[in-house]
């Protein structure tokens, strides 16, 4: 029964999983597109969205602040001087689901909600942050938010430009933020007991095992290429087959081959995600095909060693066929080991809850690849229907949200 502040302490986290899924489809209506959830970094969508999300950390005690590169911030104050960092991203792709980043948003609200309703002050002060951008839909540039608050924010993609021409810079100033002013965005709160972040699993492991939660033991190391093969283009009618340079042909064949290295490889995930064929046509044999290539694995010498092996193969490959090719690196993270000791409070949390205890690793990127230049991490997976993500067939059960919360409420304890 809900009443004064004090009165919620023994409410059933239910309750507040049914708040937070709703307010996840509130959250959904906050897009660019008008049939389909869009919202890219510094737009108007975004704006209505820490609309909500601000009004939310206020009603759960929190003082709420925006910083320059637009990550919305809310704190709770408490009896010491470190700091626990909470949070998650409230951009989305494209056409997205409605729990990709805002489930770890609202989670982290109604876990600080439900200390604040009961009158409790932790020996540390609690920051939910709200990241900015982490997809990189707008810019091309991903962890724009998170790189600011750890300090690692490359000033050189203020000058990167939308599809509409308007550069990063000109795009925080519209939002309201000062593009000059990212460097104190940095944290500088004092000492930190890490950041932790609830996101949904985005892959099939807790499904399948039949369990709520898992306990993440590391964010997986990631390579990206853009791999150009280049050969000789010509008419489709007059060229016999064994005069041919198909660069085309040639690209066909090394998408088997990432595909064959990464099912051979344990652990190993590896993707072809996009490919062009500049100037092509039904009659033109393709001349050139640019293709991205990404590799992830949690351990780095493996992610490495694999990555090596499919340059070098592309190499080959190309040469054997008589065309050329190109590969440039677009980027690299290193794999992310989370902290043993929050790993410890998590799991404890989750066993506290009369649960399983899961340790599965992630194969996406977050968040948390960023904050571990700044503390340590730590991250608690939340089953999804199917293991899908980036994709509105995104769906979680009020009972797992409600396992998520209760967790991260006794984590919250734990850890004073």
């Amino acid at each position: 029964m809900e009443g004064r502040a004090g009165d919620h302490v023994h409410r059933d986290p239910l309750i507040d999983a049914r708040t937070a899924i709703e307010r996840c489809a509130l959250l959904a209506t906050c897009s660019e597109e008008p049939d389909r959830l869009t919202r890219p970094f510094a737009t108007d969508a975004m704006r209505r969205a820490h609309g909500l999300v601000s009004g939310w950390m206020r009603e759960a005690g929190m003082t709420v602040t925006r910083d320059n590169v637009g990550n919305l911030r809310g704190r709770l104050e408490g009896d010491g001087r470190a700091t626990l960092l909470l949070g998650s991203h409230l951009d989305s792709v494209r056409d997205a689901g409605r729990y990709d980043g805002p489930l770890g948003i609202v989670v982290a609200i109604a876990a600080v909600q439900r200390l604040h309703d009961a009158g409790r002050h932790m020996p540390y002060g609690i920051e939910v942050i709200a990241f900015a951008d982490e997809e990189g839909l707008r810019f091309g540039s991903t962890y724009l938010g998170s790189r600011a608050v750890a300090g690692s924010f490359d000033l050189a993609d203020l000058e990167r430009t939308d599809t509409a021409g308007v550069t990063m810079a000109e795009a925080i100033r519209a939002f309201g933020g000062d593009p000059d002013g990212i460097g104190e965005d940095r944290w500088r709160g004092g000492d930190l007991l890490g950041y932790c972040e609830v996101h949904i699993e985005q892959g099939p492991v807790l499904e399948a095992m039949g369990l709520p939660l898992g306990v993440v033991t590391a964010i997986a190391g990631q390579d990206r290429f853009v791999v150009s093969f280049t050969g000789e283009a010509g008419h489709a009618g007059t060229v016999p087959m064994n005069g041919r340079h198909d660069a085309l042909v040639v690209a066909a064949m090394y998408v088997i081959a990432v595909e064959h290295e990464a099912r051979t490889t344990p652990g190993l995930v590896a993707t072809v995600g996009n490919i062009v064929v500049p100037g092509g046509a039904a009659n033109v044999i393709p001349g050139r095909v640019d293709l991205t290539l990404d590799v992830r694995h949690p351990d780095d010498a493996t992610r490495l060693q694999a990555s090596q092996g499919l340059i070098g193969y592309a190499h080959a490959l190309a040469s054997d066929r008589g065309i050329a090719v190109d590969v440039r690196p677009v980027g690299e993270n290193a794999a992310v080991s989370c902290a043993p000791r929050l790993r410890d409070l998590l799991a404890r949390a989750v066993r506290d809850s009369d649960r399983e205890v899961l340790e599965v690793a992630s194969g996406a990127g977050h968040d948390g690849v960023v904050m571990s230049q700044l503390c340590d991490v730590g991250m608690l997976f939340v089953r999804c229907k199917g293991g899908v993500s980036h994709n509105p067939a995104e769906s979680v059960e009020v009972d797992d949200v409600a396992a998520a919360i209760a967790a991260l409420e006794r984590f919250l304890e734990l850890l004073a």
